[in-house]
């Protein structure tokens, strides 16, 4: 067939853009007016092309995919996979079963081995393990079950159900069978079931290791909780000369983030600069969720003004980061900023600012935001934002109301809304009516330590020693608390009463130094924490001993002078620990930055950034 130029021109023209890597929906869109325009919008191979590149596209609009093969007369096999591959990759994925049923039972339609892979990536993605299976029986029944790529596909689906043995088995079945991608999927299965054991053993077994096999390894050990493995694995890939994808590099600054250790996190960001690439929107959240995690808030709203484009997660990293740092105004600010430039906001957006108000004790403002998001956003209140209202109201004092509202709740109270109100009632002195509460709370969670913790402190506040005893004999599951700081390049933990640190002799001195002073200062002990039945004095000494304390005193011994101090700890600052910390930050002059587990406390000059509002 003979070709004009002009017309081999038009050709061109309209197809370049669907050859470009990754080309955007506007530019698909472009190709397929002008195929239209030359009379050629159902010419089968080339809206094969249009849907090749529609299945490249980050955002796949259903219905325009669907009326692409529908303008298309005799469409081609490499048409219809294309469509299914991207009903696989959109909101709708159970539709690409749906196409491929009709087509096969109506049409000259018969797959190949590019039509599975797409089918069984479909049913992974919408978790279809029964369709799966019947894909399955066609692999099998039309040969291409030793097809790798259908292989990869299927032990992709059963990972996607929690069906890691029946992976496991058609991995095993075929060692002939199997290429990197093979070693790679059943890598980030195990990585996403937290199959650590059998991750690492995978790991060791393989014949090679390219960087997506040391991103799942990395991803399943910071997702578990095994973070400090984690940057350990970070460092040997490091020492191999390998260069960290983004996955890594978010992963690393997650767990830099999580255990709140900010010259890892400086480590990383330096890594990440070095890099001669463009930082993705992932990487800028990740630096400004680390920063904020890490107690340096400032700088996580100096990343965050620098940003070149903003997701609504990079709004909901630092809303959420003001809140926890005790900033409301700052929070409120900046969601009233994304909402004035058009963005919607979403459930974990109204946890950040619903968590600000509680901070701060924003009562108003946080009945206003609680409103706003269900009769102008149409967003459910979910648990956390209840916990965040109940919290607001009973540091408030306005116990009743906060009563109120979890009764009135759609769904079933979590237990942990009850502590709050039995933790607000200990606060302000409702002390019969916590008794009560918390009574109803161990009969409604009988497994949770924290409730008998809760009913506990409310028996200590009317001496009720006998009671104590009881209520904590009755759960001997107890969360150990624990503080860590950052120094010298390595992770410092201690526990109450530690005496395990290499340097325990010079810490106890410290402690005794710091006692010493900050008496002189006007400290006076608060023991009220102290849940036994014990001498004032000896309950003096229990409260000397609390694991902040040992490592402020490490802090001390060694760092620079005028330097801050950083400390994570995974329970609640107690009362004494508090105010100790507030002297301490005067007494020595020093920047002393805790991250307890609820929030932020940034002590200086003797003042704490909560106001004593915790």
């Amino acid at each position: 067939m003979f070709i004009s130029s002009s017309l081999f021109k038009l050709y061109s023209t309209a197809v370049t853009p669907i050859f470009q890597p990754n080309p955007s929906l506007h530019q698909i869109k472009q190709a397929h007016a002008r195929l239209i325009a030359a009379g050629n919008g159902g010419d089968s191979h080339l809206t094969g092309q249009l849907l090749a590149a529609l299945a490249q596209s980050r955002s796949i609009p259903f219905q325009y995919s669907l009326s692409i093969l529908h303008s298309t007369q005799n469409p081609s096999l490499f048409a219809i996979n294309n469509l299914i591959r991207c009903f696989a990759k959109s909101k709708s994925p159970h539709e690409a079963m749906s196409l491929y049923s009709f087509m096969f039972k109506n049409t000259y339609f018969r797959p190949n081995n590019y039509t599975f892979p797409f089918l069984l990536q479909a049913c992974g993605n919408f978790k279809g393990i029964v369709e799966g299976t019947q894909v399955q029986a066609h692999v099998v029944k039309l040969g291409f079950y030793n097809n790798v790529y259908s292989r990869n596909a299927l032990i992709h689906l059963y990972f996607a159900s929690c069906e890691s043995k029946c992976a496991k088995e058609v991995f095993n079945e075929s060692p002939g069978c199997r290429d990197l991608v093979t070693w790679n999927v059943m890598m980030a299965g195990y990585a996403r079931m937290g199959q650590i054991d059998d991750l690492e053993k995978m790991f060791d077994e393989m014949p090679e290791k390219d960087i997506i096999s040391w991103s799942s390894l990395i991803t399943g050990y910071v997702q578990n909780g095994y973070l400090e493995q984690g940057f350990d694995c970070f460092k040997r890939m490091r020492d191999l000369g390998l260069l960290p994808n983004e996955a890594i590099l978010v992963m690393v600054l997650s767990a830099c983030a999580q255990l709140g250790l900010i010259e890892k996190g400086i480590l990383i960001h330096s890594i990440i600069d070095s890099f001669d690439c463009p930082k993705t929107v992932h990487i800028w959240n990740a630096l400004v969720d680390m920063y904020a995690k890490c107690g340096n808030i400032d700088k996580a709203r100096q990343l965050f003004d620098k940003m070149p484009q903003k997701d609504i997660s990079s709004w909901n990293v630092m809303i959420c980061g003001f809140a926890t740092y005790g900033l409301a105004m700052e929070a409120i600010e900046h969601f009233e900023k994304f909402l004035i430039e058009g963005r919607t906001p979403e459930n974990v957006t109204f946890i950040g600012v619903l968590n600000a108000c509680s901070r701060a004790g924003l009562v108003d403002q946080g009945r206003h935001y609680f409103k706003l998001m269900s009769q102008k956003y149409n967003i459910d209140p979910e648990m956390e934002h209840y916990g965040c209202m109940v919290d607001l109201l009973g540091r408030a004092g306005l116990i009743a109301d906060a009563i109120e509202l979890v009764e009135k709740m759609p769904i079933p109270p979590d237990p942990v809304l009850w502590v709050t109100i039995v933790a607000a009632c200990r606060t302000h002195g409702l002390v019969e009516f916590g008794e009560g509460t918390g009574k109803k709370l161990i009969q409604l969670d009988p497994n949770h330590h924290g409730n008998y913790v809760q009913l506990s402190s409310i028996f200590a506040k009317s001496c009720k020693w006998e009671e104590v005893l009881t209520t904590r004999g009755l759960n001997s599951r107890k969360v150990p608390g624990w503080s860590l700081i950052e120094a010298q390049g390595k992770i410092h933990q201690f526990v109450a009463g530690d005496r395990e640190h290499e340097r325990t002799s010079e810490i106890y001195k410290m402690v005794d130094r710091m006692n010493t002073k900050i008496v002189e200062a006007g400290y006076l002990p608060n023991i009220s924490s102290v849940l036994h039945d014990l001498e004032e004095e000896e309950k003096i000494n229990s409260i000397k001993e609390h694991s902040e304390r040992l490592a402020i005193a490490f802090g001390l011994l060694i760092t620079e002078a005028g330097t801050c101090i950083r400390i994570v700890k995974n329970l609640r600052v107690c009362g004494d620990c508090h105010e100790m910390t507030k002297i301490t930050s005067k007494v020595f002059q020093r920047e002393i930055i805790v991250r307890d587990g609820s929030r932020f406390h940034h002590f200086q000059g003797g003042n704490c950034s909560c106001q004593d509002y915790w």
